[in-house]
């Protein structure tokens, strides 16, 4: 072989194992490319939406508890893989799945489609799972726990074969809906019932002026309505006067027992025509409930620096009087309308813990359960029919909330049908005046025993 054949295969190796490192190290720049997308990528994903240095499991914790929806998050069979604290007190989740048909409709629709779906579902309840009412009854402003749970409940598709499901309990939205239908039925009656009696019995009048004994009849039946409206029209004027009397009562140091001798003075008549027993009780021992007997309770005796020494004192409160005496007013004359004849409606006045606490006692017809919780709301009536016989305007309640709540007290109600009502006002006890009487409260005087059947 000769010189230039060996030169010619030696040239041409040389370029065979060139052409093959070149196109070795191609290959390792593009997978060292391809590692370093894929590595990159791998980032990208476990990087948080909110900045490269926010740690993604702690936000998603802290995004979860700070939303105002309950989350939960399941694959399409409902087999939950994340409850928040939220969603489990709706009782929705039992043994790692869903327990809402509805609600699994709704999942089931979401995955078939793949988009969003929303929807409001209704769900019933057990009252087992809310926590049971205190022995005072209902306060003001409190509702009754729901047989129905309103929901609305969005669900979509987060991953593979991971759904979403936000669910916000919209019960207390629907609830004040319908107390705001009520209210504007309620009132639109209230004033067009006399406003309308009092036009057909004007009409009525003019077509009788020929008979005198109608004449005078119907004419009787005009006052009264406008009485009646009268006194719708001085109860609003009373309840707006309540709403707005923050940062302008007359705020005095007031004995409880004052405030409830002239509630009672105030309703006298009606309890005389009605054949209804007012007795007035202060720490459980009877007192007079009329004004102008001056004589106090007793307390028990008190040790001072010269021995034991007996001093006579009242439950004392920092209060509006005229605020005072319209709540308790109200509070007796209702006792009064809803009372048989011949019965007894107890008020007392005692002092227990740093609280005044003065309750309103009848043996009246009661309060169905339903309706503990809106009997405060204007203008609501238990009974309109029964209402309308015994009188009064629907706003009483209402107006003798706001007198206790403007004055920094609480009412609550108790009532069974068929066994009367107890109506309880807690207030502050005043601090010790200036001469160095107070009340005892230390928390040691018992709870008053009223003269009739005991409430909670």
């Amino acid at each position: 072989m000769s010189i230039w054949k060996i030169v010619v295969l030696t040239a041409l190796a040389v370029l065979v194992v060139a052409w093959a490192a070149l196109i070795a190290y191609n290959k390792g720049r593009a997978a060292g490319r391809t590692a370093a997308q894929e590595m990159a990528a791998e980032n990208q994903d476990t990087r948080s939406l909110f900045g490269d240095d926010v740690p993604v499991r702690p936000t998603e914790q802290r995004l979860i508890e700070v939303m105002p929806q309950a989350v939960i998050v399941t694959d399409r069979n409902g087999q939950v893989h994340y409850a928040s604290p939220g969603s489990v007190q709706l009782g929705l989740i039992s043994g790692g799945r869903l327990n809402s048909r509805e609600i699994e409709d709704i999942l089931t629709q979401a995955a078939a489609d793949g988009g969003v779906r929303e929807r409001e579902v209704q769900l019933p309840l057990k009252r087992s799972i809310f926590p049971p009412l205190d022995g005072k009854g209902i306060e003001a402003g409190q509702s009754l726990p729901s047989n129905t749970l309103y929901l609305r409940v969005r669900i979509g598709d987060i991953g593979d074969d991971l759904y979403v499901i936000l669910i916000a309990d919209v019960s207390e939205q629907r609830r004040f809906e319908a107390v705001r239908r009520d209210f504007v039925t309620n009132v639109s009656h209230e004033l067009k019932t006399p406003a309308g009696a009092i036009a057909l019995l004007a009409e009525t009048i003019g077509d009788a002026a020929d008979d005198p004994d109608a004449v005078r009849y119907f004419a009787g039946r005009v006052t009264k309505e406008s009485k009646r409206l009268t006194e719708l029209v001085q109860h609003l004027i009373d309840l707006q006067r309540a709403q707005a009397s923050q940062g302008v009562m007359d705020v005095e140091r007031l004995s409880a027992v004052d405030v409830a001798r002239a509630a009672i003075a105030e309703n006298h008549v009606q309890a005389e025509a009605r054949h209804v027993d007012i007795r007035l009780s202060v720490n459980g021992r009877p007192v007079s409930a009329s004004e102008d007997d001056e004589e106090q309770p007793e307390t028990p005796t008190t040790e001072g620096k010269g021995g034991n020494e007996s001093v006579k004192s009242e439950p004392m409160i920092m209060a509006d009087r005229e605020a005072m005496r319209t709540a308790v007013k109200n509070l007796v004359e209702n006792a009064i309308h809803y009372s048989p004849e011949h019965t007894t409606v107890a008020v007392g006045v005692s002092e227990h813990d740093g609280k005044v606490i003065i309750r309103v006692v009848d043996q009246g017809i009661g309060i169905p359960e339903k309706s503990l919780d809106r009997i405060f709301e204007r203008f609501y009536r238990v009974d309109p029919a029964r209402s309308r016989a015994t009188g009064g305007s629907g706003l009483g309640l209402a107006i003798t909330k706001h007198c206790v709540q403007e004055n920094g007290g609480r009412i609550s109600v108790w009532s069974r049908e068929g066994e009367g009502s107890t109506f309880t006002i807690e207030m502050p006890q005043a601090p010790t005046d200036a001469g160095g009487n107070a009340s005892d409260d230390t928390g040691d005087t018992a709870e008053p025993t009223d003269s009739i059947s005991p409430r909670p």
